[in-house]
């Protein structure tokens, strides 16, 4: 079985191809794409790692072969670049999304596509309850990039052309390595920069709601997505994932419980006019009901998230 990850090279790109390496020890081809390489893989035969332009489909179209089966579509421009440079995020987040979904349309069987969307697409009042039926109205580039890409997706699939799966993913964290463009970079950085030793900048006040998924818990989600039978989905292709809601000030007072007082002052409050713009336009109460009974898991609480962080770096 051939299956191609875009963002491949990228934090859960890789963690996804471990994943899938692990789940099929056997007959798995596996294409990770992105604008740059990365040897992770290096040393087993049966992942190959390529960079390519995803917004070039001359490029793309050398990967999307006869015998690819499933598509994990990754790749995307971050919500702080998709708002700072708009053209960008118009070419990376929507027209290359159509652009695959095209060759998608070309192979001789329909493959499963499992597209990265986002809670982002939401608008209205935060504090609803947004539910799968909840009219999508966003209130960034990047949310209406992603909503876009569902509506594609729902409307491929509904041709026949793929067998699509747009997730909705909340913010995941802790992401270890370094700090992103995205607007949501620094719900990481208040836990994994003070863990390090490093001093951290939270952009919003203690009392905004955030939803958030750990990297484990997002990664088995995405495996799990492309095992659930068509039949289950219905008509509906888009799902709200599960999460944990929890405000800035929970976390903080979470992350001191475990790691101590000297840790969480290494956490100062400059607020961003920016970030907390795009941040307060999120939702903070999702029904991830559907996603739930059709087997897709959610973290228990925050403390479990931050010792997972923990064990990963060895602290």
């Amino acid at each position: 079985m051939k299956i191609l990850i875009t963002g491949g090279a990228g934090f859960i790109g890789q963690r996804l191809a471990k994943r899938l390496l692990a789940h099929y020890p056997h007959s798995l081809s596996l294409v990770l794409a992105d604008c740059v390489t990365t040897d992770a893989f290096a040393a087993d035969p049966r992942a190959q790692s390529v960079a390519c332009d995803i917004a070039d489909p001359a490029q793309v179209r050398q990967l999307v072969t006869p015998d690819t089966a499933v598509i994990y579509h990754l790749a995307a421009i971050v919500s702080g670049q998709a708002e700072a440079e708009f053209d960008l995020g118009m070419k990376v987040n929507l027209a290359a999304t159509q652009s695959l979904l095209e060759l998608c349309r070309g192979l001789p069987a329909p493959p499963k596509f499992i597209f990265a969307s986002s809670l982002a697409v939401y608008g209205g009042d935060p504090a609803d309850v947004m539910t799968e039926q909840t009219a999508v109205y966003p209130r960034s580039s990047y949310g209406m990039q992603k909503a876009a890409g569902e509506l594609l997706v729902n409307d491929y699939s509904r041709k026949g052309f793929v067998d699509g799966r747009a997730l909705r993913l909340p913010t995941i964290a802790v992401r270890a390595g370094k700090p992103n463009r995205a607007a949501s970079s620094f719900v990481s950085g208040i836990i994994r920069e003070p863990l390090n030793g490093q001093p951290a900048s939270c952009p919003v006040g203690r009392e905004v709601l955030v939803v958030l998924s750990s990297p484990a818990t997002v990664v088995e989600n995405l495996l799990h997505a492309h095992l659930v039978p068509a039949a289950a989905l219905g008509t509906s292709r888009t799902l709200n994932l599960p999460n944990l809601a929890i405000t800035i000030g929970e976390m903080i007072d979470t992350l001191e419980q475990i790691a101590g007082p000297e840790v969480t002052a290494r956490i100062r409050f400059d607020r961003d006019e920016v970030v907390e713009r795009i941040v307060m336009t999120w939702p903070a109460r999702i029904d991830a009901s559907r996603a739930l009974a059709l087997g897709f898991k959610r973290d228990e609480d925050f403390a479990s998230i931050i010792r997972s962080y923990q064990r990963e770096i060895g602290i």
